[in-house]
């Protein structure tokens, strides 16, 4: 059979068995062992469990259950909630502000956390039922949680970078630098729409409540005085020094990611019992069963993907895919939103994982020959890819919301997602017309990237 023939068979039986329900992990190992069976040597059975082992080796990767154990520790304390509360008391008095305050948590804990779904249920489950308590629409409320929570993929210490990172053999530090700016693009462009569309209901509940109608709850007035103020920081300062000794250590030099993601986890362990009290095997044991089976099952899909790539790279058709791709002599930007449209199709079908791992052999090359930074890319492919975790039919967040906010129907919370991913699409905009948002931080830290 040609590689061509190879490569149709691969995709459609990749296609086939992941739409009958088989857990990603176990679809791309059946895939690959499939066609290691029928077109590779007898013998490469043997090292397959090798093979797994060899593409996991690696001291990046280490960082994915250390991170994540930091995440939970956070995730399973009240951070989130004392975090939203205090920002909510000091920008209570801006319009909108309770949907900024919602934005930035989102922000500070995903940076804290690395999670998308920790980031939309520790932040939603207290900031949800506050904003609807003000008379915030559900579309508002849900669409703000669930666009917030996407910046777990982008933010440092995202697992998505880390992953990319081992894919695309790319720096780690460069790349976490690189996620800053665009996070911070989108906690603007969220920000400022949360503020439009509080003021937009805001004039129309005043409308009502003028034309004689009941006065809708959106036009109460918090007031907080100074001293509530001030007492609300102590319990998210000690998070906050957390987050910037964290990056200060991986980014001044101090430690290496691993070495940092071991910090991490430690810090947080001891915080929440200094702070909440949790340091009894009660409090701690769904902390770690939490680590285990999120970084367990991550791991798993992580090995198989790998090897499903060592299968299709060894059969030689991400090769032949990325060198039919420079045969169609597209321009540089035409190639490079063909691409995005492949990763924003697939984010509506698979996780950010398993699309990184399965696309980076045959998209990559191409990018290189046209003089893309990767490390840019890489941020880039982390946008796109978040807009998978809001839009239908996976998206993720919109299910975690679901879940916590249970009084609001699922039509509303997709309905209110959407603003978010147009936003995502300029924010997309905006990094291409300038890049340096996304590569001045790590050109002015580390240096300029030689190309590779």
């Amino acid at each position: 059979m040609t590689t061509l023939q190879i490569g149709l068979l691969y995709g459609g039986a990749t296609l086939i068995i992941l739409f009958s329900g088989i857990p990603i992990a176990f679809a791309l190992g059946t895939v690959a062992t499939i066609f290691m069976i029928g077109f590779m040597p007898h013998a490469s059975l043997d090292t397959i469990a090798q093979n797994v082992y060899e593409e996991m080796a690696s001291i990046t990767l280490l960082t994915i259950p250390l991170f994540i154990l930091k995440g939970a520790a956070i995730g399973k304390s009240r951070a989130g909630r004392d975090l939203y509360s205090a920002l909510h008391v000091w920008l209570h008095r801006i319009p909108g502000g309770l949907g900024i305050a919602v934005t930035l948590a989102c922000g500070l804990f995903a940076a804290m956390a690395g999670s998308s779904a920790a980031t939309c249920s520790a932040i939603g489950s207290s900031a949800i039922p506050e904003m609807r308590e003000r008379g915030y629409s559900a579309q508002l409320s849900a669409g703000l949680v669930a666009a917030g929570g996407t910046l777990g993929i982008l933010l440092p210490p995202s697992i998505t970078l880390i992953l990319y990172a081992v894919a695309a053999e790319q720096s780690l530090g460069r790349l976490f630098l690189a996620g800053i700016g665009p996070g911070i693009l989108l906690v603007v462009l969220f920000s400022v729409y949360g503020m439009f569309r509080f003021n937009y209901e805001h004039r129309t509940a005043q409308a009502h409540a003028d034309a004689g109608g009941e006065r809708a709850r959106i036009l109460q007035i918090d007031t907080y005085t100074m001293r509530e103020r001030f007492e609300a920081i102590p319990r998210v300062l000690p998070f906050l020094i957390l987050l910037l000794g964290v990056m200060l250590a991986l980014y001044g030099g101090f430690a290496t990611p691993s070495e940092t993601a071991g910090l991490g986890a430690v810090l947080a362990l001891i915080l929440i019992a200094v702070i909440y009290g949790a340091w009894k095997l009660s409090d701690l044991k769904p902390i770690f069963a939490s680590t285990v089976s999120e970084a367990t099952m991550l791991m798993i899909i992580v090995g198989m993907s790998l090897f499903y790539s060592y299968v299709m790279s060894y059969l030689h058709i991400s090769q032949s895919a990325a060198e039919w791709i420079v045969s169609l002599h597209l321009s540089r930007w035409l190639l490079f939103s063909a691409v995005c449209a492949l990763v924003v199709l697939l984010g509506f079908f698979l996780p950010p994982v398993s699309i990184i791992l399965m696309t980076a052999p045959i998209i990559l090359p191409p990018l290189r020959n046209e003089g893309f930074d990767l490390i840019w890319f890489g941020v880039m492919m982390s946008v796109l890819m978040e807009m998978g975790l809001i839009h239908p039919p996976v998206g993720l967040n919109i299910f975690v919301i679901n879940k916590i906010a249970p009084d609001i129907q699922l039509g509303d919370i997709i309905w209110g997602t959407l603003p978010f991913v147009f936003l995502i699409m300029f924010a997309v905009v905006i990094l291409c017309v300038f890049p340096e948002i996304a590569t001045s931080l790590p050109d002015h830290y580390m240096g300029k990237a030689i190309p590779r």
